[in-house]
């Protein structure tokens, strides 16, 4: 057999070359791998990322190329059903996939392109978008009885996530020129104003052009919904007045707290902090580092809600099986009788590996104690094709083998705003984005840079 020899040169361009090569096949598909021994922390993360986006790359919608709501059928949900707020966490990953190269850019465009096409045609509400669209037609699918029309803080994740590729797609050609074209035209159509219910002191959660405001769901702090308001404030031409952050948002008689929990303060919120996607959905894009207004330090907020989450299951005072110092993170996910948002006052014994996860920013090294643990001791269990599955209890003796899209979605993003602050500084860069948290008297080193 005839030998080849690469002088050190071109051996040096060979590694080079395929360094820079996106790792996929012909077919457009990202290979899923198994459990890799002896992984350094920076290469683990790496691995989690890369499969995970594999739900949204691999298993998106083939016509809009959006985020289905999750991979399994149960519920009696189809094929079909693509989800808005997840697909702004898959447009997120997908960023995250371009930049780290995963997929080519060219990949990357031609997706992304097809996302925003659709949604342009897509069913929407005075610009807000209904939690679930049909993947195929765009067409509404009621989330419930009377939840047929707009969702807004499903429609505010999927603008956090559009603005983010908007200040990423910037190349000066007609493709990525269209495809911030279309955002800003969605942007630009999203009505804040008319989801004050004609005025009044809050943000309004769903309107239907069948059901009108029938469900009467003001939206009050604090929870995952924050990011609603700040896009409310920072629209171009159809904002929502300051007074409603304040007199809706702000007023709750569950937003501030103040009380401590296992010797963690708690500035706001619910007892214990609530689930953990209270700290990790509105913050996919919105940096909570020095972020603060009147009534909290973000970061504070943030962080020692996961501490105190983090706490509970090491304390674990109902001596659920598996729980402890690797092992901890509830949050909103599947479980053995459904799903429910598992909390410290709501611990049905389940662990969602995305609540420590996607909570690296605030405690990377028990995020990482939980990762090694997810990974290397219950891997067999829980990791799979698209990265960890949706949740499991070792107390039932219960492995999800479910993926949801708005928990596979924060593990890639917030990793990555650990690693880097990619989609921290894109979010941030906005003007709109700056102006409105100005307009609410937030401060923050983001704005200081302007």
């Amino acid at each position: 057999m005839k030998k080849f020899f690469l002088t050190p040169v071109l051996l040096l361009l060979a590694i080079y070359c395929m360094a820079q090569k996106p790792v996929t096949s012909s077919t457009d598909t990202i290979k899923p791998v198994g459990i890799i021994k002896n992984l350094s922390d920076n290469a683990l993360l790496e691995i989690v990322q890369r499969q995970t986006f594999r739900y949204f790359w691999d298993f998106g919608h083939p016509v809009s190329g959006l985020a289905r709501e999750r991979s399994n059928k149960s519920f009696n949900y189809g094929d079909e059903v693509v989800t808005t707020g997840g697909s702004g966490f898959g447009i997120m990953a997908l960023i995250v996939a371009d930049s780290r190269k995963w997929i080519s850019h060219e990949q990357a465009v031609t997706r992304m392109i097809k996302i925003v096409e659709f949604l342009y045609k897509a069913d929407s509400f005075h610009g807000a978008f209904p939690h679930w669209l049909n993947g195929e037609t765009g067409k509404v699918i009621r989330f419930g009885r009377k939840d047929d029309g707009a969702d807004i803080v499903e429609s505010a994740y999927l603008f956090q996530g559009l603005l983010c590729a908007r200040q990423y797609f910037t190349a000066n050609t007609p493709q990525e020129s269209h495809i911030r074209d279309m955002i800003n035209g969605m942007w630009d159509d999203m009505e804040w104003n008319w989801y004050t219910r004609d005025g009044r002191d809050a943000l309004y959660w769903h309107w239907s052009p069948n059901n009108g405001w029938a469900m009467n769901f003001p939206i009050h702090g604090f929870n995952e919904c924050l990011i609603t308001y700040i896009l409310a404030a920072s629209a171009n031409r159809y904002p929502a007045p300051p007074e409603v952050y304040n007199r809706g948002w702000a007023q709750s008689d569950f937003f501030k707290n103040g009380r401590t929990f296992y010797g963690i303060k708690l500035p706001l919120g619910f007892d214990y902090g609530g689930p953990l996607f209270f700290s990790q959905y509105s913050f996919l894009g919105l940096n909570p580092k020095g972020l603060k207004d009147q009534y909290a330090d973000y970061w504070e907020q943030n962080k020692n809600h996961t501490l105190i989450n983090h706490a509970y299951c090491v304390d674990n005072p109902k001596k659920f099986k598996g729980y402890g110092e690797n092992c901890w993170g509830l949050t909103a996910s599947d479980n053995f009788e459904g799903y429910n948002a598992h909390s410290p006052t709501n611990d049905l014994g389940v662990i969602t590996p995305t609540g420590a996860l996607s909570a690296f920013p605030y405690t990377p090294d028990y995020s990482m104690k939980a990762l090694r643990h997810f990974y290397y001791d219950l891997g067999d269990k829980i990791w799979g094709e698209y990265g960890f599955t949706d949740a499991f209890s070792e107390s039932h003796n219960w492995y999800a083998k479910s993926y949801l899209a708005i928990d596979q979605g924060p593990i890639i993003v917030m990793i990555e705003n650990y690693r880097t602050g990619l989609l921290w500084k894109l979010f941030m860069s906005c003007p709109e984005i700056q102006n409105g948290l100005k307009k609410l008297g937030f401060e923050s080193p983001e704005l200081a840079k302007k």
